[in-house]
């Protein structure tokens, strides 16, 4: 495009160049085996076509620049200018035309009645166009008067395969996308309420606790040793839950917000697993409970965080030792599966009832059984699962639950061996 023209002056140049070039193809190819006429009428004809064509173009690149269809209140309106300027450049061709090539009056007047007649007919087929037109684009703005009212429902038809049919469908996709976001907002702010509710509810707990022990001290309500040394033992206790719950609410947080931060590296995955059987076996051994585990050959090495997925055998293997009675087992297994390894902690408590199994990877959920301290004064948070399943999801991994009531829970979670492409 030459630069002393700017784009849309352009079009317009090549809109007229491709009126006097049509015009030419159709006289030189038309006229003279349908009228044979002279060389001059040829001429003359072709000079008027263009002229007309031209001067046709022109008007209504002028009703363009001028913007007078944004004067109507209703497209509608705009629609049936656009009709008539249509009706407007085929009568002025016409007429002009037809007087320019010497018709007789008779059949000037002629031409004039059917042109009248063809522009009312066309006048009333370009209204129900509009109509059809209009219609559909009031649906959408409807539509977007209720989205902007708060219906988040809200959603249009989407008739045909026009500009119009893909306007509708941008309109739902935006509608859909809006709900999302809104419904995304409300479980973000019903998740803040639970956290407050839920944490302010433990904190409370052992806050009260060592408010008891730590009065009865200073008061000097107890004065032998055996109990200051008992009471002692139990702040000690209540500070232990303390840090653990502050730390599993700032892992948590990490872990939803996805500001978690996985350092992956080549790990010795039979090696991790020894590891932190030896580390809990002492908790099993407090409650009589047989700890053992059993690791497939060939499944190392794996490509994980190991301080990570030790912190979701430490979970899983606690929860599994606190729920089993004295005399069970608790069993830790790992095994190559495709691409990848699964990891299965399996006891022989009491099962997980039912009604909790859909929750039991929620934050802050815990069962009947979770809910009282168990004889080492422990009682858990809700949030052990929920940390185990964001940290294995974290390193694309899976995890799943599968228990009966007076059977026994088996938590399994799979991970890739190497890292997703």
């Amino acid at each position: 495009m030459p630069k002393f023209l700017g784009g849309e002056r352009w079009r317009v140049l090549q809109l007229l160049l491709s009126i006097w070039a049509f015009d030419f193809l159709l006289v030189m190819l038309m006229a003279p085996p349908m009228l044979n006429p002279p060389p001059e009428a040829v001429q003359e004809l072709f000079m008027l076509m263009g002229i007309s064509g031209s001067f046709s173009l022109l008007v209504a690149w002028l009703v363009f620049r001028l913007g007078l269809i944004r004067w109507f209140r209703s497209l509608r309106y705009g629609l049936l200018l656009l009709t008539v300027l249509i009706i407007g450049v085929v009568f002025f061709n016409v007429w002009f035309l037809a007087q320019a090539m010497f018709f007789e009056s008779h059949d000037l007047n002629l031409t004039a009645i059917v042109l009248i007649f063809a522009a009312w007919t066309a006048l009333g087929c370009g209204y129900f166009i509009s109509v059809a037109f209009t219609r559909r684009i009031m649906t959408v703005a409807q539509g977007a008067d209720r989205l902007a009212a708060g219906d988040l429902g809200a959603r249009v038809p989407v008739d045909g395969n026009d500009e119009v049919a893909s306007l509708s469908q941008t309109f739902n996709m935006m509608a859909q996308r809006l709900q999302d976001a809104a419904e995304q907002k409300e479980r973000l702010e019903q998740s803040r309420r639970d956290l407050i509710a839920w944490a302010s509810h433990d904190l409370r707990t052992p806050l009260a606790s060592l408010q008891l022990v730590t009065d009865a001290l200073v008061d000097g309500v107890v004065d032998d040793t055996a109990t200051q040394q008992r009471y002692l033992q139990t702040a000690q206790k209540e500070v232990a839950n303390l840090k653990e719950l502050i730390n599993d609410l700032f892992e948590l947080s990490q872990l939803e917000s996805g500001h978690i931060d996985l350092k992956l590296q080549q790990t010795s995955l039979s090696d991790l697993l020894s590891d932190t059987l030896s580390a809990m076996r002492a908790m099993a051994e407090r409650r009589g409970v047989r700890l053992d585990g059993h690791v497939s050959r060939d499944i190392d090495p794996v490509l994980i965080d190991p301080e990570k997925i030790q912190r979701v055998l430490y979970n899983l293997l606690s929860n599994a030792i606190r729920h089993t009675p004295a005399g069970g087992e608790v069993l830790l297994m790992a095994e190559v599966t495709g691409s990848g390894v699964r990891v299965t902690v399996r006891d022989s408590g009491e099962g997980i009832a039912v009604e909790d199994l859909p929750h039991i990877f929620d934050r802050f959920y815990r069962g009947e059984r979770a809910r009282t301290r168990d004889k080492e004064g422990l009682r858990g948070a809700g949030l052990g699962l929920a940390i185990a399943r964001g940290l294995i999801e974290a390193h694309r991994g899976t995890i799943e639950v599968d228990s009966l009531p007076g059977q026994g829970a088996r938590f399994s979670f799979t991970l890739p061996r190497t890292a997703p492409v």
